[in-house]
């Protein structure tokens, strides 16, 4: 009891004390700290850093007084003991400025292995300081080839390997390690790790991450991806063993098409460089090499990404990664020199886990059989903890949904064979989890099973694996189908961001198609802090991109047919803008615009007097083609040169941020020059498509990138009114027009249908998947019905990101947050108040702090909340009769320090508001 009272006591003196001191702080006009300090596109605290040159971040703490900032200072050091005051690699000295985003570094040069400290403080507004920040710290991974002294080293799978379709052959996996000896005791260690394939590693018997699918999916014929490690507390004094499992991966897998630019027939292999600083002040190296062994006789028989594992217990090779383990039987490896025209560099963004549980919520018995239902759509594996029989074979087999008889649909997944097999040494309870393979299901079916025992839900557990990002944005609404919407955008999200950003996660393709990457960047950034996901595909990207300017339809490449696709190749100029206007880093621009420059040159390489003749997969899927082809009736000429156009006009908007005023001018007017040829070759003096058959599509993609002239705008939007009249007011978009769709009845003023159209409930819209049971965004509108059951085309992901690009509007006009100046500088908070609902909310972490926008009706008084974080400033538009009273916080609204008002007049209160949090009300006639 004295204890507990001394303790409490002490808790007590100490907030008091932390209260006064910030207290004390602001009165002296020394204010609290800046916090959230990252570098580069949002890294905390790195280990194994790609980038010498970074940027740095920083937020302002949120408190009544502090509004902006005038002035920063960032001090960077080789050693925490220099900060703050004798920084040696980087002192900014006090800038004046505003900006507390993306900074770039203009100090010493950094090396491979550096580990950097660095703090920044700011001056606000009212030019008073904040203390020092925390001290934060990131350290370089291994920069450039000539950084390793490892070779590349596996077994020759090849020889023994079946032959899969193509050139493509099915390699065993391997097993591979290596044993040292230390004489000293470890002050430090760094593993430095990657592999042509997937691997796992384990130092001493213990697994040294969590990590999933290493290293990743990039251009492999460029760039191949390292892991940084510190295994500091893995090393013993005395022996050591390094062991590493190794599977085929995507880089010699099977994979669709199979035709890469790397040479995908060749075995997989590690390279693995052990960095060990004693406490003794020695250092040793220890390396892969022609000293490691290998053998393909472990439990893991078979491993393919499309098909699943075989695992065989009854080969389980206890302690093999550890001292206790004969390894006399086992091969020596074949060994390669790491050569020059590959590099190989740290991963610039997330590594996969598992990063949710799902429990089943029902399970089926089905001849023999039981079937778990995991109620959700989701991607990864499952772990089954299942009674055995010795010598039975469990058999795990998966779907995305059921047939009407309660059967596995398995159809959609085409010649993935997705199925998992483990083979049990002992009668009991087995537990297993495969580990180079993913599957796209909700579904899960076990056979084999010791039938004899009580079923338990705790058979399987489904582990849902992505990239590891977190959670940025929030939507939620009065209407429970919105939010399964909104649910089901998020989980295809979850679903297709492993590592790169793929089409579907669950047949025989899983790739990263450039199409639905493009029209699904915006939402996906809204929803998930996925900046650094997205710049390094960019970086496979541009690394894929041709001599002659061209996009591959998949990337990293897997066909190398070396031809584009208009809407596709297109992400090389649509993502690095819509990115840049969600974060704001301009050297996201500098790193791509050559890319999209090249990529105008390749559109234009491609036309004849300015209208398009690329190959296009137009727009793809669209609902009741009278052609009866999956690129629907868009003309392809009309989608490439609209799409030529708009290109060219991100070019020119990139190029002004750039400061390039020349190129800025060039693309400018070879925009113009294209949207005049495109006006005369597909719009009559009426602005009436001509000459090719009239769609939806065809008058947005002219209303959105804006193509024509003013005297046929109106008309185009009548027609376009027209074709929607003529559908029941349905949407008749595929993957290219859908995105579109909002953007322009919004702009054409056209709210009330556009919500029409988002809560229509027959097919074609985004609640008729809903209907029929969907837990995440379908490839098609019709994937599936109750009435007619599967769409019998081959082409059917029940997982498949596009048409939730709708999340854009969403978040943007539902609930009603949006960039006016890139990264949310200047934010809009401008909700589009609308039946059926009574309320929204929307929330986004952006670069400066986090953005709420909350409304509700009640009655005919209409309600806002808004938070705006420090350093940014925000228009807000309030709907209400401006004949009476606008509310704040309980108060008649009256012009002050923090709000003005901009417009009042007509229907809406427009308002600049400063940040903070407000209540606002206003009566809706």
């Amino acid at each position: 009891m004295f204890k507990k009272s001394i303790f409490n006591y002490f808790l007590s003196a100490l907030s008091t004390f932390v209260f006064l001191s910030i207290t004390s702080c602001e009165s002296r006009g020394i204010l609290q700290s800046a916090t959230d300090l990252t570098i580069s596109e949002g890294f905390e605290n790195p280990i194994g850093f790609y980038d010498a040159n970074p940027t740095f971040s920083w937020q302002l703490p949120v408190f009544e007084d502090n509004k902006s900032q005038s002035a920063y200072q960032i001090v960077v050091a080789s050693s925490p003991d220099l900060l703050p005051n004798n920084a040696d690699l980087w002192d900014s000295k006090k800038q004046e400025s505003n900006q507390s985003t993306w900074v770039k570094y203009n100090g010493k040069t950094l090396q491979s292995r550096q580990k950097v400290y660095w703090q920044v403080k700011y001056w606000n507004q009212n030019s008073e300081t904040s203390i020092w920040s925390e001290i934060n710290h990131f350290e370089l991974g291994l920069l450039k080839n000539k950084d390793w002294q490892a070779k590349w080293v596996g077994l020759n799978t090849a020889k023994d390997s079946l032959r899969g379709r193509g050139k493509v052959l099915i390699h065993k996996p391997q097993y591979l390690r290596k044993g040292f000896e230390l004489s000293n005791d470890v002050a430090s260690a760094r593993l430095y790790i990657t592999a042509k394939g997937v691997f796992d590693v384990s130092i001493n018997g213990e697994n040294i991450s969590d990590d999933a699918m290493s290293p990743g999916f990039t251009t492999y014929d460029k760039r191949i991806e390292t892991l940084t490690y510190d295994v500091t507390n893995f090393i013993e004094s005395g022996q050591n063993i390094i062991g590493v499992e190794l599977a085929s991966g995507w880089y010699s897998g099977r994979l669709l098409w199979g035709t890469t630019p790397w040479d995908n027939t060749i075995s997989p292999k590690i390279v693995c460089q052990l960095e060990l600083e004693m406490k003794n002040g020695s250092k040793k190296t220890i390396i892969s090499d022609e000293s490691w062994k290998g053998s393909t006789n472990g439990p893991l028989q078979f491993s393919e990404i499309y098909d699943g594992e075989i695992y065989d217990a009854n080969l389980i090779m206890p302690n093999w990664s550890t001292n206790n383990f004969d390894d006399s039987n086992w091969t020596s490896v074949e060994v390669e020199n790491i050569a020059n025209n590959v590099k190989l560099e740290p991963k610039r963004h997330t590594t996969v886990k598992g990063k949710i549980k799902l429990t089943p919520t029902e399970i089926t018995k089905k001849d023999g059989t039981l079937i778990f239902d995991l109620n959700q759509n989701m991607v990864g594996v499952s772990l089954v903890k299942v009674p055995m029989k010795k010598g039975d074979t469990l058999k795990i087999r998966f779907a995305e949904m059921l047939s009407p008889d309660g059967t596995f649909y398995t159809k959609n997944y085409r010649s993935a064979h997705s199925t998992d097999y483990y083979i049990a040494s002992k009668d009991g309870e087995i537990e297993y989890m495969p580990k180079f393979t993913f599957h796209g299901f909700r579904f899960v079916e076990l056979s084999g099973f010791d039938a004899s025992k009580e079923v338990s839900k705790d058979w399987v557990t489904g582990i849902v694996q992505y990239s590891d990002f977190d959670e940025n944005g929030t939507f939620t609404s009065s209407h429970q189908k919105l939010n399964q919407l909104q649910s089901n955008i998020v989980w295809g999200l979850r679903g297709n961001f492993l590592d790169i950003p793929t089409d579907c996660p669950q047949r025989n393709e899983r790739l990263g198609w450039t199409g639905d990457a493009q029209v699904f960047g915006p939402t996906s950034m809204f929803n998930a802090d996925v900046y650094k996901f997205w710049a390094s595909w960019l970086q496979s990207v541009r690394e894929a991109q041709l001599e002659d300017g061209a996009i591959p339809w998949t990337v990293p490449d897997s066909r190398g047919n070396k031809i584009a696709s208009s809407g596709w190749g297109d992400v090389a100029t649509i993502i690095p803008w819509k990115i840049y206007m969600r974060t704001g880093d301009v050297g996201f621009l500098e790193d791509n615009f050559e890319m999209m420059k090249q990529w105008v040159g390749y559109h234009q390489k491609k036309s004849n007097k300015y209208i398009s003749n690329m190959m296009s997969f137009s727009d793809w899927l669209q609902p009741y083609p009278e052609s009866g082809k999956n690129t629907g009736d868009t003309s392809r000429n009309l989608i490439g040169t609209a799409f030529f156009a708009h290109s060219a006009k991100l070019t020119a908007q990139a190029a002004q941020v750039l400061g390039k005023t020349e190129e800025q001018a060039k693309y400018e007017a070879l925009y113009k020059t294209v949207a005049t040829a495109f006006d005369n070759k597909f719009f009559d003096e009426t602005g009436t498509i001509k000459g090719v058959t009239e769609t939806q599509t065809s008058y947005l993609l002219a209303l959105a990138f804006r193509l024509l002239p003013d005297n046929k705008i109106n008309n185009a939007q009548n027609n376009l009114l027209r074709k929607l009249q003529d559908a029941d007011n349905h949407l008749r978009t595929g993957f290219l027009g859908t995105p579109l769709l909002s953007k322009v009845l919004d702009e054409m003023g056209e709210v009330d249908l556009m919500y029409k159209l988002l809560f229509n409930e027959t097919y074609p819209s985004w609640f008729y998947s809903i209907n029929q049971g969907a837990t995440t965004i379908w490839e098609r509108w019709n994937s599936y019905s109750k009435k007619e059951g599967y769409n019998p085309m081959s082409m059917n992901s029940l997982n498949h990101y596009a048409y939730g690009a709708i999340g854009e509007w969403m978040y943007e006009r539902v609930g009603g947050i949006a960039p006016l100046e890139a990264g949310y500088k200047q934010i809009k908070i401008a909700p589009q108040v609308r039946q059926p609902l009574t309320s929204a909310e929307a929330s986004v972490n952006s670069p400066y702090g986090k953005i709420v926008s909350s409304w509700k009706m009640n009655g005919n008084e209409f309600q806002l909340n808004v938070v705006i974080p420090p350093n940014t400033t925000a228009k807000v538009i309030i709907p209400g009769d401006t004949k009476q009273e606008l509310v704040l916080d309980e108060n008649t609204f009256k012009e002050n320090i923090n709000i003005k008002l901009i417009k009042n007049a007509g229907d809406i209160f427009e308002l600049l508001v400063q940040p903070g949090s407000y209540k606002f009300k206003s009566k809706i006639n």
